[in-house]
């Protein structure tokens, strides 16, 4: 299964920062981690931090996946509106999951200054555009709602939005909390740095099969080396969907363009995501070294030799819809990709155990904020190993 078109910009930019060894002999530890993204580099710091002993396995090389991918735009709204989230699970719950949102992009930036990780990492603000008249009446009563609940938000008139910021729209959301990284540097710098505590990390190491029957749950390699541990993590994203009979998520494939660094970008521009009520949606942000990175046109995932033209052609629309939304940019496209991404029913991760597999949990962030769900897993998973209560978890339960 191919997760891009050809190389990403944040590959081309960063190169292999990190390499680590394939498993060649037997081990034991406390708990694996399958996952080399940026989930996993989460997960398994947090871990860490917890005083667990960790081993990290990747197929690939670190970050590798969906991760070099991933446009890296932190926000706190989840790709199912509140409004139609309330409507699934109630007021107070789809609230209680926005909420979660913004602090897990506080506890980002939070980790990045301790940390002293080297990421782009920005925090922002950001802007949700209705794109005609009728999409700016649902997106009126949709900041209603966010607004009851005090999530930072201000409503921006179609003039007000097109003085601050010269995006043509009906009308937006302005919200307080958001950000912007480098999720695949972050991810290296952050096993990079679990390493030097202790951490073991072992790349190109795929998994022939697994038992997570008794206490000793054993992982046994494609080329027949066993991982003996106490429990095991999954941070594979959509990859799980391979394993679990349950359906959690749909396969999409979603395009991304990235700009020359040459471009006039407005100030303002720098400081804000945009992304605007289109389906599919347009979604754009500046990057650390001064380009505009848009994304969108989402379609069905097709493993196909026609993906390469396929991509070329979504490049196209995006720039159209780009030149739409703001006329005075004038963007040459440097690089373009694409990336397979995981959607599911209700907009939310699934987080925690599924009762298909014993000792084992899973940190699925599926979405267009993954990185935030996954920063929330940091609580949600060493709470789950404790034996405590975390709300947040039965709203990303299995089975719902």
């Amino acid at each position: 299964m191919r997760l891009r078109t050809f190389e990403s910009f944040w590959l081309l930019k960063n190169g292999l920062l990190y390499t680590y060894p394939m498993l060649q002999h037997n081990i034991t530890t406390e708990i694996v981690v399958v996952g080399g993204g940026i989930t996993g580099a989460l997960i398994s710091h947090a871990l860490m931090e917890h005083g667990y002993k960790v081993t990290l396995i990747d197929k690939r090389d670190i970050g590798q996946g969906s991760t070099s991918a991933t446009t890296s735009m932190l926000q706190y709204e989840i790709d199912e509106k509140l409004i139609d989230l309330a409507e699934k699970i109630g007021e107070e719950g789809a609230a209680e999951c926005y909420k979660a949102g913004i602090v897990a992009i506080n506890d980002l930036q939070k980790l990045i200054k301790e940390t002293e990780i080297d990421c782009g990492f920005k925090m922002k603000k950001s802007l949700y555009v209705a794109h005609n008249k009728k999409a700016a009446i649902a997106l009126k009563k949709e900041f209603e709602l966010r607004n009851k609940y005090k999530l930072g938000v201000t409503w921006l008139s179609a003039i007000q939005v097109h003085t601050a910021y010269g995006i043509v729209s009906q009308g937006a959301i302005l919200s307080n909390s958001a950000g912007s990284a480098d999720a695949y540097k972050m991810a290296h710098e952050l096993i990079a740095l679990n390493v030097k505590k202790g951490m073991k990390v072992y790349d190109q190491t795929a998994i022939k099969t697994f038992n997570t029957d008794g206490t000793k749950p054993k992982i046994i390699t494609e080329n027949g080396c066993t991982v003996t541990c106490k429990k095991i993590i999954f941070c594979n994203g959509f990859e799980s969907t391979l394993l679990l009979k349950e359906k959690i998520a749909d396969l999409i494939y979603t395009y991304a363009i990235v700009s020359e660094q040459q471009i006039t970008i407005p100030k303002k521009l720098d400081g804000i995501l945009v992304w605007d009520t289109n389906d599919p949606y347009l979604y754009m942000r500046t990057t650390d070294d001064g380009r505009i990175l848009v994304g969108g046109e989402d379609d069905e995932y097709k493993d196909t030799i026609m993906q390469q033209k396929i991509k070329e052609e979504k490049s196209l629309l995006l720039q159209k819809k780009l030149k739409k939304l703001l006329p005075k940019i004038n963007f040459t496209e440097d690089i373009s990709w694409g990336g397979v991404f995981g959607t599911t029913k209700d907009g939310l991760p699934y987080i925690g155990p599924s009762p298909e597999f014993k000792n084992c949990l899973f940190v699925l962030g599926f979405g267009g904020n993954g990185i935030t769900f996954s920063a929330q897993g940091m609580k949600i998973i060493p709470d789950l190993l404790a034996g405590v209560e975390n709300k947040l978890q039965y709203y990303y339960r299995f089975g719902r």
